[in-house]
């Protein structure tokens, strides 16, 4: 397993995550439980930050403010990619930062845009992450797969990798 430096590790990750626009987020609940939904990351260059829109009358902000560590998964198996992130949360109203973030998929959640009462940013500030990609085709992953099967020997395909920013 690779662990890769704090100087490599932001360009690395936003590298892998680029152009993934769902993720699941994951927060924990008042009862102790974790509770993932899907969120639509924001399109910002990603700095060791990511950003989500949110409305204020959301259980996610109830459960950030109670718990701020936070969980961020993306997946794109056509590639044979999935990156874990994890880091603390914060909820906020930051104008200029929502003007910047702002784009025509956000009005279909909040119809009043900008002026919404409601709306808030997400901010993540990622502390570490992990990461799985395996470098074939998805037809050469399940010859793989299936030839490990067979023959009783283990699969060891692929790179994983940890990252501490």
């Amino acid at each position: 397993m690779e662990t890769i430096s704090r100087e490599n590790a932001i360009p690395e990750l936003a590298g892998k995550i680029e152009g993934i626009r769902f993720a699941m987020f994951t927060t924990q609940t008042a009862d102790g439980h974790l509770r993932s939904r899907p969120m639509t990351t924001q399109e910002a260059e990603f700095d060791g930050d990511l950003w989500f829109f949110t409305s204020v009358q959301q259980e996610l902000v109830d459960e950030i403010q109670a718990n701020p560590a936070v969980g961020v998964v993306y997946a794109d198996d056509d590639k044979g990619l999935w990156v874990s992130m994890m880091g603390q949360a914060s909820v906020l109203r930051d104008e200029a930062k929502m003007k910047e973030l702002y784009n025509p998929a956000v009005k279909a959640y909040f119809p009043d845009g900008l002026e919404d009462p409601d709306l808030r940013l997400i901010k993540v500030e990622v502390d570490q992450a992990e990461y799985w990609e395996a470098p074939h085709s998805k037809a050469a992953r399940l010859f793989n797969l299936a030839k490990a099967a067979l023959t009783g020997k283990r699969d060891h395909q692929g790179e994983h990798g940890k990252i501490k920013l």
